[in-house]
């Protein structure tokens, strides 16, 4: 029973993750047409993302998810992928 209790728990957790990851992009691709951000799983360190870009996607996940990006959370791990920025933006929601 308990195990049951824990792989829903996954399922659940995993299906939210998910959807974040599906609205993150949408919200993304929408704001920046011009970056595939499926493309990579290192949009920063393969240069598809610079500074000015950056920024900018701070901006577009703070306005659509109300949250607040603290210079602490600015780093390669949570900007290189969509599934790095669907973590962060759940996390600081």
């Amino acid at each position: 029973m308990v195990l049951k209790g824990t792989f829903d728990t996954y399922v659940i957790l995993f299906i939210r993750r998910k959807r974040m990851e599906e609205r993150v992009l949408k919200v993304l691709s929408e704001e920046f047409p011009d970056i595939d951000f499926t493309s990579s799983d290192a949009l920063v360190d393969d240069g598809i993302l610079d500074s000015l870009t950056i920024t900018g996607i701070i901006a577009t996940l703070t306005m659509e998810f109300g949250i607040t990006i603290p210079y602490e959370e600015i780093i390669e791990e949570n900007f290189n992928s969509i599934k790095g920025l669907a973590s962060m933006v759940e996390r600081l929601s």
